[in-house]
């Protein structure tokens, strides 16, 4: 029969480790504690800029109830999404409109015409949704870039015998942005409940890229099917090398054209605002005149059709 002295003691001591554990000090509580302390000595917000903040969210959620709609919300959401930009769908048309009344207020302040007011809105209007297709078409370019480095490791980390959820985290610890953004999101995803399918599709969304759309496939295929998937990673990741290679041979081919497309485009645009500034007078009836105004729109029209076919031309799909 044990002990009762000894029994008492391990009684005691088992009831101290518990109370140690739960009452000792905690670098995470301590933190928590400090942030919350530091965000009590930090300045408060005055009457006004409080005021400010106020009103910019009421602004913002009259935009989301009555100029968004969810499709149209869906379509801005990926697009800022795909371009990287840290913004809100109704931010982002808050920041179209401030634009488009910036870029007409000072057309029409330098040159005292209703008409340079409206080329100034339109053109402020266009700005940011020109911005954002820029940045998203350089960020899809950086991740298909970087798309076969990604395959290759997945193909390593299968081999080493990793699964393909650890080969992803392993390729969000190695690839630098946009990939390691994108595959953290997909991993998030995962880890919040979607299935890896549903992961997959997101990306795809966010990424419209050919070159990923056929490794997103061929992954959903080999889950259905089975299969060796890291042979068929191989098999995919010389595809995008050849494919990359007649892109660029394409790209080598066609710069002439495209280069002509950008000269007829701005040449008018740039001779009429030369014009203008050293004699006013002289290419001011295009803009006073019907005649002059409806020559105006002709050639604006005709530029803009030579533009789209040159365009067309000089771009060819692989």
């Amino acid at each position: 029969m044990a002990d009762p002295d000894i029994v008492c003691f391990l009684q005691f001591s088992f009831f101290m480790a518990v109370l140690q554990s739960l009452f000792s000090s905690d670098k995470r509580m301590e933190k928590r504690i400090k942030r919350y302390l530091d965000l009590q000595n930090r300045k408060k917000l005055s009457a006004g800029k409080f005021k400010q903040l106020v009103q910019l969210q009421l602004y913002k959620q009259t935009i989301r109830e009555k100029v968004l709609s969810k499709s149209k919300t869906d379509k801005l959401k990926n697009m800022l999404q795909s371009a990287g930009v840290p913004l809100k769908p109704e931010e982002y048309i808050l920041f179209q409109w401030i634009a488009a009344a910036l870029g007409g207020g000072l057309l029409y302040l330098l040159s005292g015409r209703f008409f340079f007011l409206l080329i100034g809105a339109v053109v402020g209007y266009l700005l940011p949704k020109w911005l954002v297709a820029r940045k998203e078409r350089e960020r899809i370019s950086k991740f298909n870039d970087g798309l076969q480095d990604m395959i290759t490791t997945i193909i390593g980390s299968l081999r080493a015998g990793f699964s393909f959820t650890q080969a992803l985290k392993t390729v969000m610890d190695e690839a630098s942005s946009p990939i390691q953004e994108e595959i953290e999101m997909v991993l998030r995803e995962m880890q919040y409940g979607s299935s890896m399918e549903d992961a997959l599709h997101e990306l795809k969304e966010r990424m419209p890229s050919e070159d990923l759309d056929l490794m997103i496939q061929a992954i959903l295929i080999q889950r259905q099917i089975g299969g060796n998937l890291a042979t068929v990673l191989e098999t995919i990741v010389q595809t995008i090398r050849d494919r990359s290679k007649i892109q660029r041979q394409i790209q080598t081919l066609t710069a002439q054209g495209r280069l002509s497309g950008m000269v007829i485009g701005l040449l008018p645009i740039v001779l009429g605002v030369l014009i203008y500034m050293i004699e006013p007078e002289y290419i001011g009836a295009l803009f006073n005149h019907p005649v002059g105004m409806l020559m105006l729109a002709c050639g604006a029209i005709s530029g803009i059709i030579g533009f789209v076919f040159i365009r067309k031309l000089t771009t060819i799909e692989v």
